[in-house]
């Protein structure tokens, strides 16, 4: 089974988007998925100029000469699509949605009814598969996620892909002072490197597994008085 994984946070690796996104794809390694890692911060992904140039003149290819050439294939081929983000300006990130706005050639300008609404019929030799959500938000309720979730199942009926699910992290910026203060979050990361398995062995995950991954980690009113008083400090500390 062939897993593309694009992590769209500007900080790659040090963000908080990768404490959850690679335990899963860990998980999915583990059960045998090919598991191949982008990080969207490293690659040229230039914004759609909106021509349909790669719907009328050159149909099925884009003419930007970029690194969206390189992943064409690998995206008309994969099993099972994970993108990665942190919340921004409750979204996503410019760089996923970069990414989502390029993949249009891999559609048909024509229209087709499907379930009674107008969607693009994709071209051939592009396998419909399964699409996963990964992401982040330094606020502390799950209801942030909510116009990121409306967005990406959007995407997913629009390019006839089978949302599988989200691995949803809120108040994630608590994930590594507590770390850092040895407080046990084993649990979470596990739950993600479970989902993954889950989702290469059964077909989907379940919704105690993704539960666990979303669980409170500090009470409301303490994460607001920690976050006030990090971000104080570090004012403070530009003073001296």
């Amino acid at each position: 089974m062939k897993v593309l994984a694009f992590n769209c946070s500007p900080r790659m690796d040090n963000g908080n988007t990768a404490l959850i996104l690679n335990p899963f794809l860990e998980g999915m390694k583990e059960v045998g998925g090919e598991v191949e890692l982008f990080y969207t911060r490293k690659l040229k992904i230039n914004p759609c100029h909106g021509g349909f140039i790669c719907w009328l003149k050159t149909p099925g290819k884009c003419w930007q000469n970029d690194d969206m050439q390189m992943l064409y294939p690998k995206l008309r081929e994969a099993d099972i699509c994970v993108f990665a983000t942190p919340v921004y300006v409750d979204g996503i990130s410019g760089p996923m949605k970069n990414l989502l706005d390029r993949i249009i050639p891999l559609l048909q300008p024509f229209f087709e009814l499907r379930d009674g609404h107008c969607r693009h019929l994709v071209r051939e030799g592009y396998k419909h598969g399964k699409m996963v959500l990964v992401s982040n938000c330094g606020f502390w309720e799950m209801d942030n996620f909510d116009p990121l979730l409306v967005h990406v199942k959007a995407f997913c009926k629009n390019a006839a892909k089978e949302f599988a699910g989200a691995l949803l992290r809120p108040h994630g910026e608590a994930l590594r002072p507590m770390m850092k203060l040895g407080i046990p979050l084993d649990d979470i990361f596990e739950a993600a490197r479970e989902a993954g398995r889950q989702l290469v062995r059964d077909g989907k995950m379940s919704i105690e597994t993704l539960n666990i991954v979303s669980r409170e980690l500090v009470p409301l009113e303490v994460y607001v008085r920690a976050a006030n008083e990090t971000f104080q400090q570090a004012l403070d500390a530009l003073k001296k």
